[in-house]
């Protein structure tokens, strides 16, 4: 059996997530308002909804959730993953769970990271279900295609895109009629995309200040759908930014594992229920003949 624990980003935090965590660890807590300047448990439990739904403070939350979410999941089971992942913003928590980082530099780094793309140009990210990836690029190829970029590859007939919001609009109208569903996300930037390149253009400057450990367990990168390797996490953190992060491809290889078992940790099951849908829509191995 092979044992992989995933997180997830920004998307699937709610007001409430962490309060059976933050009593447990208020050591790590007290590392997180010290470094935010917040409480960051009062900021998840009691909100308001509208602070939790902003990016510099949402990644914020959702890193600090998933970290104590993992913590708790080893202490609770004594089982050490084989593989860690995250969807965007759950890569720093599969990071940390690696080892890569301590919890407060980890959220240092999700700090600035989330204030750069808060401050990036205005956009946001629409979904596309019911076509495959190269459908909805073959409609974005077309002459009166609006510029816009593939940003999630969610599972293999989901994607999301990521734009200006005239843009998204434009992309929406030539995408609707051949989709089953075509609709915005409640995000309130253009992330994963060429509107991101001001801000991985910084954060690369911010990363060259830290240096990281060798990597304890596997971790998938957003960016390649592969493992890390130990002198690639800078330059994968920046690249994460403006590429489309491929969650169908990254769930791909590891279903390719023996026996794979997912734990998601964190708020949510919104990875359960892509990795189910990427499993139910993989080719069925051919039967051996004797």
């Amino acid at each position: 059996m092979t044992v992989i624990h995933v997180f997830p980003g920004q998307g699937a935090h709610r007001l409430g997530m962490g309060k059976e965590l933050f009593e447990s660890y208020p050591h790590l807590v007290r590392q997180a308002d010290a470094v935010l300047g917040y409480s960051i448990e009062e900021l998840c439990l009691e909100g308001p909804p509208e602070l939790l739904a902003d990016t510099r403070y949402t990644q914020c939350a959702m890193y600090t959730v998933g970290a104590l979410s993992y913590v708790e999941r080893v202490r609770e089971s004594g089982v050490t993953p084989d593989f860690v992942a995250g969807h965007s913003l759950g890569e720093y928590v599969a990071l940390f769970a690696a080892g890569a980082f301590d919890f407060v530099t980890g959220l240092e780094l999700v700090t600035r990271r989330a204030t750069l793309m808060a401050e990036a140009a205005p956009g946001g990210m629409t979904a596309v279900l019911g076509l495959t990836a190269d459908q909805v690029r073959s409609v974005l190829e077309r002459d009166d295609a609006p510029p816009v970029d593939v940003a999630n590859l969610n599972a293999p007939e989901q994607t999301v895109l990521s734009g200006t919001a005239d843009d998204l609009a434009a992309a929406s109208v030539l995408l609707k009629d051949e989709a089953k569903a075509v609709f915005p996300l409640k995000v309130s930037g253009a992330f994963h995309g060429r509107h991101m390149a001001s801000a991985a253009t910084e954060f690369e400057r911010f990363l060259a200040g830290y240096r990281f450990v060798r990597l304890r367990i596997p971790v998938i990168s957003n960016a390649t759908a592969r493992p890390y390797e130990d002198d690639e996490i800078p330059d994968l953190l920046t690249r994460q930014l403006t590429s489309p992060v491929r969650w169908s491809d990254s769930v791909d290889f590891l279903l390719d594992q023996p026996e794979p078992e997912f734990h998601e940790l964190g708020p949510g099951q919104v990875l359960t229920g892509l990795i189910g849908q990427i499993r139910a829509q993989r080719p069925v191995p051919a039967m051996a003949t004797s």
